[in-house]
């Protein structure tokens, strides 16, 4: 046992200073010597692992209780510290008693200098039982959620694939063109957006990889319409680019529907083709492009009416603070979707001036 006492006229030694705050502390802690025997135990270590504190003391740790801190790492670690070989910041490890349950237990040591003549060590342990059980609790919770939107995900798919197979049953029964035609275009877009669900369920949740997701998309869409791969090829070039699933699903939703129209427009009387799909960025600022060699724009421009397709590309390039780029290709057509930080100023300078105007 450390004298307590002090010699000094002026105060407390600082050996019995460090035994009163420790046996004051509000924390579980241990005053080891160089031998691992406890010199002192804060009255909270005691309470906490119901061990009597007059008897604690003169035992070495690894005797406290019944034995259950005699591990064999824990007996490395601190004899270690003791030679000043190594400093244990955080150590983890399960305190098994016999009848009650397993405890996780965080604990630090350190070396003390106070005292150049003895070897000292302060054990501080912290109880993280509750909070590794929460950890795993949200952890479960969260697999379980993942996997039931991994389901839900599937349903939708499978519910879309059935409502497309039923439109397109009715367009082939309708003796109306035009009514074969609406048909056939709502046809064309529940399969696009049953495509881009399906490539993102097959992705991972959260963040989504952009080649691989176009690349997918563009299979799925040239396997439904394009009969013949020989005559019309569709072709995906994108870097590393990541983004989040939300931004993902509208960029989807863009390419499915500008590749659908220039398959429906671009290559009439069967005409050999390419569409090139293209996504590249720098930054915050991004292109997404859709280009054909067909047989480009009409001479009249002002004559054709925007369609169905045509608003839905703009609510989604609106959603994504981007705009649309419709350009002669030389041969064929290319629609780029812009995304700029110039735009993003624009757009809010231009929504801070509605304001004002109201």
């Amino acid at each position: 046992m450390v004298d307590q006492t002090s010699t000094d006229p002026n105060g407390p030694s600082a050996p019995s200073l460090a035994l009163a705050m420790l046996a004051s502390s509000a924390a579980p802690q241990l005053l080891l010597d160089g031998e691992l025997t406890v010199l002192a135990a804060s009255a909270s270590f005691c309470s906490a692992f119901e061990i009597d504190c007059a008897t604690a003391t003169g035992q070495q740790i690894f005797a406290l209780g019944e034995g259950e801190w005699d591990v064999r790492q824990l007996r490395s670690l601190l004899n270690a510290t003791a030679s000043g070989d190594a400093e244990i910041e955080t150590y983890e490890m399960d305190l098994k008693r016999h009848g009650q349950e397993s405890r996780c237990l965080l604990l630090n040591v350190r070396k003390l200098a106070y005292d150049a003549e003895h070897v000292r060590l302060l054990v501080g342990i912290l109880d993280v039982t509750e909070a590794r059980a929460n950890a795993k609790r949200q952890e479960d919770l969260l697999r379980e959620k993942t996997v039931l939107l991994q389901e839900l995900q599937h349903r939708v798919a499978n519910s879309m694939q059935i409502i497309a197979s039923v439109i397109l049953q009715t367009a082939r029964r309708s003796k109306s063109d035009a009514a074969r035609t609406a048909l056939q275009d709502a046809h064309n877009r529940v399969m696009s957006v049953a495509t881009v669900q399906q490539n993102l369920a097959a992705g991972t949740l959260g963040h989504v990889e952009l080649r691989p997701y176009f690349t997918r998309l563009c299979q799925s869409i040239g396997a439904s319409m394009i009969r013949d791969p020989k005559q019309l090829s569709l072709e995906v070039t994108a870097d590393d680019s990541v983004v989040g699933a939300d931004a993902s699903v509208s960029m989807g939703l863009i390419t499915t529907e500008l590749v659908i129209n220039a398959l429906k427009h671009a290559f009439p009387g069967h005409k050999h083709g390419k569409i090139d799909v293209n996504y590249q960025s720098h930054g915050p600022n991004w292109v997404l492009s859709v280009s054909d060699n067909g047989v480009g724009m009409p001479t009249d421009p002002a004559s054709v009416k925007p369609g169905l397709g045509t608003n839905i590309v703009q609510a989604l390039a609106k959603q994504l603070a981007a705009h649309i780029q419709v350009t002669a290709n030389a041969p064929g057509t290319k629609v780029s979707i812009v995304h700029t930080q110039l735009a993003i100023v624009d757009d809010e300078a231009e929504e801070a001036s509605e304001g004002s105007a109201v």
